[in-house]
């Protein structure tokens, strides 16, 4: 390709509303435009950087024996219905009707759609396995869409859909693309790590997310730097501290604490260490009739140590708290005679139930809100003060240096962009859509199944987040919208120039590189920028002065500096760093 062919517009300055690394660069390299909040354009330059990312899915996908097809973006509302998840889903899920009144989505996921295809041509265990996918537009109506690609609305995903017969089938299945997640994760170049995932509202168990390392990333992932253990905050477990609580040495007293509601000042006030102090949660879960009208309510106190925060994941994964809410303040003053800043586990108005966290439950003298303003209680003890709680669980999320669940060492937390999941579903959604196949015995079976995304068009985003410096995006190999850009200087007052670089772009060319040659005659400082802010990753300078010695220059994007290389050694040494 020739750059006067091709469609370059690069800004010097980023739009007010770009505010993460990879929206900035990629607006102003000219890969996305803007159309609307979360809705971009792909620009000729970003979508050849897709269009990378799908060829490498899509090879590994057939690799790896899944079968590609294409679901519609809308689809019809009932099969949503059967799932229960056109009512479950939330305003996230693009509801829309045609002229007659027929309801209709705009996919976010096509777990339904695919289900509903293999219950019609899915018959006979000898069909099974099958794996299909997609690389194919969402929708996700997300109530705050920014950082461009990052969160948008409007994206590119590739799913896809695993059946099996059985549970140890379908773990097979899932292992097969977790594998082939690697190698696709491998080929893209980037530091990544897959991490043992909760499933979400998808459902199911046994899941990854594939995390891209990024200082920027919105995730917590929490690994072992002598094992390899890496799992998600949501995933990682606190274990359950060594050895027996100790014994009581502090006389339970109410201690005055005025205008202190916070754990960190009651600490600070007391000049005790935070980890003495015990936060209080207070939760509520409802029940309904057949009119879903609320019957009864239950409250939940949980405690938690002052200086960790609670996972909520963990919490409605417990038994009787799958659906918690968090109570409302006139629910707290019935129960606790106080507003929040001063509530514990004693002097309460109303019995609630009591959940505590793993490390809690063997803390002695520590200290509690006294369900009265402007004073704790300290020297709290389990069994002399108040009886064990009705639960001991792990509530909170690890914080670096806890043991790591392995017993391998302590655990360090880094920040990551989720770019992939799989996930084992099991028969959530074969049993919902009664989705079954004839045994070997001729009897019906549900279809065992799970899922796999790749954010397509969120992948370029996380690769700039985490390949970046001063001077624009620094693409790995195989992402990158060009692989070479060839830069004449002053080619139209040298023949010489124009000759060597024309030259030097046929020969590339012609062995597979995916070359561009800047031949608009722009200065060399402004043309140098360009592909400095776009990020291509081999760049050869070719001039008159260098030219009289026999010699171009080459750079690649990260070096500092331009190295001197024959003309008649450069495609060479260019054939050699691809490995073409």
């Amino acid at each position: 390709m020739k750059a006067s062919q091709f469609f370059i517009s690069t800004l010097k300055e980023a739009p007010a509303d770009a505010e993460v690394v990879s929206h900035k660069l990629m607006m102003r390299a000219g890969m996305i435009k803007k159309l609307g909040a979360g809705i971009y354009t792909l620009m000729p330059m970003g979508l050849r950087v897709v269009h990378k990312v799908e060829a490498i899915v899509r090879e590994e996908m057939n690799r790896a024996g899944a079968v590609e097809l294409s679901m519609p973006v809308v689809q019809p509302a009932e099969l949503w219905q059967e799932t229960g998840r056109f009512e479950k889903m939330g305003p996230e899920l693009l509801r829309i009707s045609d002229r007659h009144g027929n309801d209709f989505v705009v996919q976010p996921t096509s777990e339904e759609v695919i289900t509903d295809i293999a219950r019609q041509e899915i018959r006979s265990y000898k069909q099974l396995p099958k794996n299909f996918y997609q690389i194919q537009t969402k929708f996700r109506d997300e109530r705050r869409p920014r950082f461009g690609l990052m969160r948008g609305r409007e994206f590119i995903m590739k799913d896809a859909y695993s059946f099996d017969r059985d549970q140890d089938s379908a773990k097979a299945s899932y292992q097969v693309m977790a594998k082939a997640y690697r190698r696709i994760f491998d080929r893209f170049g980037l530091t990544y790590r897959a991490v043992a995932a909760d499933s979400g509202a998808i459902g199911g168990d046994l899941s990854e997310e594939f995390q891209v390392i990024a200082a920027t990333g919105e995730d917590a992932i929490v690994y072992c730097p002598n094992s390899d253990y890496a799992a998600n905050m949501e995933k990682a477990e606190a274990l359950a501290p060594a050895g027996p609580r100790t014994a009581a040495s502090q006389v339970m007293t109410k201690t005055p604490t005025p205008g202190k509601s916070t754990c960190a000042d009651v600490a600070e006030l007391l000049g005790v260490p935070l980890q003495t102090t015990v936060k209080s949660l207070v939760l509520a879960t409802d029940t309904v009739n057949e009119k879903g009208e609320v019957v009864k309510t239950q409250v939940w106190l949980l405690l938690l140590r002052g200086d960790h925060d609670m996972n909520e994941v963990k919490v409605g994964k417990l038994p009787s708290l799958a659906a918690f809410r968090f109570a409302s303040v006139p629910e707290i003053e019935e129960h606790f005679g106080c507003k929040p800043g001063y509530l514990g586990p004693m002097n309460l108005l109303k019995p609630v139930k009591l959940v505590v966290d793993r490390e809690v439950a063997v803390m002695a003298d520590w200290i509690c809100g006294a369900n009265e303003p402007d004073f704790h209680i300290t020297g709290v003890n389990w069994g002399r003060d108040l009886p064990e709680p009705d639960m001991v669980a792990d509530l909170r999320n690890v914080v670096a240096g806890d043991a790591s669940p392995d017993g391998q060492g302590v655990l360090a937390i880094e920040r990551g962009i989720e770019v992939g999941h799989v996930f084992y579903l099991g028969t959530k959604y074969s049993q919902a859509m009664k989705a079954t196949f004839l045994d070997q015995n001729g009897k019906p079976q549900l279809m065992e199944m799970g899922c796999y995304g790749i954010g397509i068009t969120r992948l370029p985003a996380a690769a700039i987040e985490q390949n970046h410096d001063e001077r624009g995006i620094i693409w790995p190999d195989a992402l990158a919208p060009f692989t070479v850009v060839i830069c004449p200087i002053n080619a139209e007052r040298s023949p010489e120039v124009k000759a060597a670089s024309e030259a030097l772009y046929a020969e590339l060319l012609a062995a597979g590189v995916d070359v561009l040659l800047d031949d608009r005659g722009e200065r060399p400082g402004a043309m140098f920028a360009d592909w400095e802010l776009i990020g291509v990753p081999h760049r050869v300078n070719i001039g008159d002065r260098a030219l009289k010695e026999g010699n171009v220059e080459y750079q690649h994007r990260r070096d500092a500096a331009a190295t001197a290389v024959p003309l008649a050694e450069i495609a060479g040494v260019l054939l050699a760093k691809l490995k073409v």
